[in-house]
């Protein structure tokens, strides 16, 4: 072929001889970068390669001050024409693009990741990692969150739940996390206890058998037998929720992870000495306490009672019922009978023929 003959296939097409690339070489929603080819009012003129330039609107551009012709920006490619036939792009959803990738390269589901909790919406929380994540209600808490407004502003570290890349979803927990610590910090704390230990706790759950005392990493069982060497009717006479107390370790079951606990044990048992401050034939006053048709039980000192039996209330008639005589919260003076220390149970005791006079 001559040097004067023209190759009909190699000629340019007439975008390019107009210094234009065809739209193959774009692809919306990526990014794409460009130079500041003027600067306006409005914004500026951005040459991405393409025919026409791109126009950045002023709000998106951060250091507006500063931003001169010939400087290079990367924006996202929204559209590559729009009705006037100009490329769409946005340096804001260039930036959230760049975050979301760099969430996809450097984070997994099940990892952590740090973040601050903006605001709250419909179902939990919206939550700052350098994209908007979802933290539901589910998943704030150990347990249910009264009030979700009380965690905004706060940073934390979460664990991711779910990432979708193609929507644009992340689903966090912080409650994951404060499990997994509860958990370090629970067997650590079975290593450490012992029985006969005193330790503090916070009354966290009252219930009809007794109460859970939280002590710092897990909750040990104080029963309602173990709170008082005397009566109790309700676990609710002795303590409170969020009352602060020391208990004693009573038992360690390491396997089942429970921890049983006693405050009656903290002040020794009154039966020990019982002998020594209720000798036989010694005269004592107590209050009635509980009354049974064979007699009635009188409360000397906390966890220490005696029974009065029907036989030996009256010297002068008999008495078929102790409640005709006696009546719970009666006062009366007595003599000691009998003493049986081992038993701690039941201290015989013999009554005056009445209460005692004005009560």
């Amino acid at each position: 072929m001559s040097k004067n003959n023209i190759n009909l296939e190699d000629m340019p097409s007439m975008e390019e001889l107009l210094g234009g690339q065809t739209n193959v070489n774009f692809q919306e929603n990526t990014l794409v970068k460009g130079r500041v080819a003027e600067k306006t009012d409005k914004g500026v003129l951005l040459d991405i390669g393409y025919k026409a330039e791109a126009l950045v609107d002023r709000q998106e551009i951060k250091n507006w001050d500063t931003i001169q012709v010939g400087d290079e920006l990367e924006v996202y490619l929204e559209q590559i024409e729009d009705e006037e036939n100009i490329p769409v792009v946005s340096i804001h959803k260039a930036e959230l693009q760049k975050a979301w990738d760099s969430i996809v390269a450097n984070y997994e589901e099940g990892g952590l990741i740090k973040g601050t909790i903006r605001n709250r919406v419909k179902g939990g929380l919206i939550v700052d990692v350098g994209v908007e994540a979802f933290l539901p209600g589910s998943q704030v808490d150990l347990g249910p969150a009264r009030n979700l407004d009380d965690y905004v502003g706060k940073q934390e570290d979460f664990k991711i739940l779910k990432i979708n890349a193609e929507r644009r979803n992340i689903v966090l927990s912080r409650r994951e996390l404060l499990e997994a610590a509860r958990a370090e910090q629970r067997t650590k704390l079975m290593d450490e206890l012992i029985p006969k230990q005193i330790r503090r706790g916070v009354v966290k759950n009252i219930t009809e058998f007794g109460a859970f005392v939280d002590l710092n990493g897990m909750d040990g069982l104080l029963h309602i037998t173990d709170m008082s060497w005397g009566r109790v009717s309700h676990p609710s006479e002795v303590v409170k929720v969020g009352e602060e107390i020391e208990v004693m370790i009573l038992e360690v079951d390491r396997e089942r992870q429970r921890v049983s606990l006693g405050l009656k044990q903290k002040e020794g048992n009154p039966w020990d000495t019982v002998d020594v401050k209720y000798p036989k034939d010694s005269r004592i006053k107590g209050r009635v306490v509980n009354v049974m048709p064979y007699g009635a039980f009188v409360e000397l000192e906390e966890g220490i009672e005696g029974l009065i039996h029907v036989s030996e209330m009256s010297w002068t008639k008999k008495v078929n019922r102790a409640s005709d005589i006696l009546h719970e919260g009666d006062e009366v003076e007595a003599v000691v009978l009998d003493v049986n220390k081992e038993d701690r149970k039941i201290l015989s005791v013999c009554v005056k023929p009445s209460p005692i006079p004005g009560k």
